[in-house]
């Protein structure tokens, strides 16, 4: 299942995509004691979700258009945004760190979001502006103290993500928080999809394109802490609930690890993608 979130009356609202058009979870649930507006999903909607599928398939006059409406963030408001880096070998390497032998762990704040395909402002607080596709991890149900052989069991769906930073304020101090966090520097892709149509998540490829050119195209087969692995690690020490975001890194390829660092400017258009996902694409201004 694929989900999205368009905005209507100044909220978000969850959909079904189907190929028929977008179903309206809100409007067509028969589950009156459920309210799908911007509270996150969870594991135990999906039932419900898939039977809505099935019966709004027979109804295509209820469908909407995926074209007529203005599509959102596929995670809103998320309780929690963690991020990991250095997470894959290649990277570690052209970067000239360490290979980490723990996760190397940051944040950002919902206020990195943006809508799908919308312009991203670089602002002027620094120079180095960055891009870095990565596979986003959305939690389904509460979890704390999981075993890695049990860890995805606890995802509600995965997405594309592209955890945009600016590396001169990530590096002006030993945390990387103010690189990171910049107002919409996490555009996401258009769908959440759930593990069903997913499959092993470190068996994805996933590319980035700067005006045409690919900068970045990898697998999450070299990342060196799997999917499993990070949540496992992750609840160990905190409790992960549903809707939080986890980003697993990014592959070789970014701007930080080239020999001529010509930097993200307006006008650049980044796409990122990854296979069973989708995409998204925003022009810096």
């Amino acid at each position: 299942m694929k989900i999205l979130y368009f905005r209507e009356e100044g909220k978000l609202r969850p959909a079904i995509v189907t190929k028929q058009g977008l179903i309206d979870i809100r409007k067509y649930s028969q589950n009156t004691s459920r309210e799908y507006d911007e509270f996150p999903l969870e594991i135990t909607d999906l039932e419900e979700l898939k039977k809505l599928e099935n019966d709004i398939s027979m109804q295509p006059d209820l469908l909407i258009p995926e074209n007529s409406v203005e599509i959102g963030p596929c995670v809103p408001r998320p309780p929690k945004i963690i991020c990991i880096g250095l997470n894959y070998c290649k990277h570690a390497l052209e970067t000239n760190m360490p290979i980490p032998t723990i996760p190397v762990v940051f944040t950002k704040y919902a206020n990195t979001l943006t809508d799908f395909g919308t312009e991203v402002t670089l602002g002027t607080e620094g120079k180095e502006f960055d891009y870095e596709v990565e596979l986003g991890v959305v939690i389904g149900k509460k979890c704390k103290k999981v075993s890695k052989e049990d860890a995805l069991d606890y995802v509600l769906g995965y997405c594309v993500a592209n955890d945009l930073s600016c590396r001169d304020l990530q590096f002006q101090s030993s945390q990387w928080l103010m690189g990171k966090s910049l107002d919409q520097f996490l555009p996401l892709g258009k769908y959440l999809v759930t593990p069903d149509e997913v499959g092993d998540p470190q068996n994805l490829n996933l590319r980035c394109s700067l005006n045409g050119e690919t900068r970045q195209n990898s697998n999450t087969s070299d990342m060196i802490f799997s999917v499993a692995e990070i949540i496992e690690f992750l609840s160990r020490f905190m409790t992960l609930e549903p809707g939080d975001l986890i980003l697993t890194g990014t592959p070789q390829g970014v701007i930080m690890g080239l020999p001529q660092k010509n930097w993200l400017k307006p006008g650049d258009k980044v796409i990122v993608e990854i296979e069973k996902l989708g995409y998204t694409e925003n022009t810096m201004i």
